[in-house]
């Protein structure tokens, strides 16, 4: 669209009117939509309304008449009227816009962003490894050490209800900033600590910086790729939260047996790492939310032309940042306590998560009193993470075959296929760990348990994530967030009983109780898969997503 200018603003030769003459000047690339076009933005909680004031019966309706660029605006005499906002968006294949990135642009920030997650979830396994020249160094027990891994998933769980919101006020690119300058100052905090009480703080605090690289990674996705190119950015995200709890035990058991290094270096060496993130964000992060690049550029135009009409249409129906923050906390609990689909599924992997973490902190127990290793042969042991991970991985593109298969037909639920087989594969698992607990079984059987049990929890962890968003569209985020809450709730309290509940039941026992749960469990999925159509149907969020949907493939 060519560049005009303002041209003029003069008053009419008639007694009763104005007339405006302004010809407007617009960027390349971007399209002007009247106050009535569909241009909304879509994440709007159904319980908020944008009133708009009614026009007084004395004034005039306005008229807008387009001759050759100019538009010509009517004033009633009596006052002025308020002009119509020309809001900008989009024109199709605009490169601005982030749908419209170049695929080299979008793996490139969809790698630096899965790299976050990787390095927010190895940093929970780091920690365990240097409980034991910790517990020395600062002269505490070792449940005060475990509540330091238990105050990292709980600022994981609860503090995105709060900061979720401001990606929607200042983007995520600056999030992704402020996320490393906290989890490296309070590398620093942890590793400088002379007592076990700076340590804990610091690492809640940490878990609330880290939550960013957890929670936004998936909203990230869904900016840059389109629905049906989602599957593989996603599966990588996944690979990153579960098989990154793998990655960083490798050298940090080798790290905690170094008597000249032991658990301050280990999160030194983290430190070094994310500080290395840091460098490469400014490299090749972008900004991805479409509404934020809108405002930019409506408020650049405004400042060019001097024309206030510009405008995004989310700077005016957006809420404000505390009506946002109320949504983002509130609508989670909402959709937990009146949406079955959230709420079985959120049981589910905040079980399963629980177990996850109990074994995180188990694991050097065990083959150190089973089978004598050290704890840099612990830290190897986690490798088992890393290769039930690529095992799902290689899964998934199964699964995507048959959603693209299966979808006409089955809608969201062709996302549950092998959720189904996971359902088996946790509590088979469980048993097989829960069974080789003895010192007379090789240690390898052990490792094939966590394994197959990994392996599950991925699939599960994917399919949360993958359905919830096919089900609840718009308001994915905040079903997400719900099962999000659950799961890292239940990662702070299962490793605080773990070593209790195995020293009162032994590892098979209380093993044992967790693969019986997991089978009690089991049918989630199954029920899900059937009968997910009409549990949707009388779901008052997911039946909006419904109705979008029959919509627009009507048109």
């Amino acid at each position: 669209m060519k560049d005009t200018e303002v041209k003029a603003i003069r008053p009419s030769l008639s007694p009763g009117t104005s007339t405006i003459f302004v010809e407007p000047e617009v960027e390349e690339g971007v399209i002007i939509k009247n106050a009535n076009s569909d241009a909304a933005e879509p994440d709007i909680d159904p319980r908020i309304t944008f009133s708009k004031q009614p026009a007084s019966s004395k004034e005039k309706e306005v008229e807008l008449n387009v001759k050759e660029g100019i538009t010509e605006v009517d004033i009633d005499h009596d006052g002025p009227q308020p002009l119509e906002p020309l809001y900008i968006d989009f024109e199709p294949g605009d490169p601005r816009n982030p749908i419209n990135f170049s695929r080299s642009k979008k793996w490139a920030i969809t790698a630096l962003a899965c790299f976050s997650t990787l390095l927010a979830s190895s940093n929970a396994s780091t920690y365990t490894l240097g409980f034991d020249s910790m517990i020395i160094d600062l002269n505490c027990t070792e449940f005060q050490a475990t509540i330091g891994l238990s105050l990292y998933t709980l600022g994981f769980g609860v503090v995105p209800l709060v900061t979720a919101s401001f990606s929607e006020e200042i983007g995520r690119q600056p999030l992704y900033y402020i996320s490393a300058s906290g989890v490296l100052l309070m590398y620093i905090g942890i590793a400088l600590a002379h007592n076990i009480q700076t340590v804990l703080i610091s690492r809640f605090i940490q878990g609330a910086f880290a939550s960013t690289w957890a929670t936004m990674v998936g909203g990230t996705i869904a900016d840059i790729w389109q629905t049906h190119e989602r599957g593989l950015p996603m599966s990588l995200f996944s690979v990153a939260a579960i098989g990154g709890s793998g990655f960083g035990p490798l050298y940090a058991g080798w790290i905690q047996m170094n008597p000249r290094l032991q658990w301050r270096w280990i999160q030194w060496i983290q430190m070094i790492i994310t500080g290395f993130y840091l460098v490469l964000v400014p490299l090749i992060s972008r900004e991805t939310r479409s509404s934020i690049i809108l405002t930019r550029i409506a408020r650049r135009m405004r400042q060019k032309t001097g024309n206030p009409r510009y405008r995004a249409r989310v700077e005016d129906e957006r809420a404000k940042l505390s009506t946002l923050i109320w949504v983002s906390c509130t609508r989670p609990i909402l959709l937990l306590t009146t949406e079955p689909i959230v709420a079985s599924f959120s049981l589910w992997i905040g079980f399963v998560w629980g177990v996850f973490f109990c074994m995180i902190e188990s694991i050097g127990s065990v083959f150190k009193t089973l089978h004598g290793f050290n704890t840099g042969q612990v830290g190897t042991v986690f490798v088992t993470f890393m290769i039930g991970t690529l095992f799902g991985f290689c899964t998934n593109f199964f699964q995507e075959r048959l959603y693209r298969k299966n979808y006409p037909n089955r809608g969201p639920e062709a996302r549950l296929y092998y959720a189904c087989g996971a359902a088996i594969l946790v509590p088979c698992g469980m048993f097989i760990y829960a069974w080789s607990t003895f010192t007379d079984v090789p240690w390898i059987a052990l490792t094939i348990g966590i394994t197959i049990f990994v392996h599950g929890t991925f699939i599960i962890y994917l399919a949360v994530f993958t359905y919830l968003a096919d089900c609840y569209g718009p308001f994915a985020s905040s079903a997400l967030a719900g099962q999000s809450l659950c799961r890292n709730i239940a990662a702070t309290a299962f490793p605080l009983f773990t070593q209790q509940m195995y020293a009162e039941m032994s590892y098979k026992w209380a093993n044992t109780m967790f693969g019986c749960i997991a089978c009690l469990l089991m049918p989630i999925p199954f029920i899900l898969f059937f009968y997910g159509p009409r549990i949707r149907a009388r779901s008052k969020f997911s039946r909006v997503v419904m109705q979008t949907l029959e919509e627009s493939q009507k048109k």
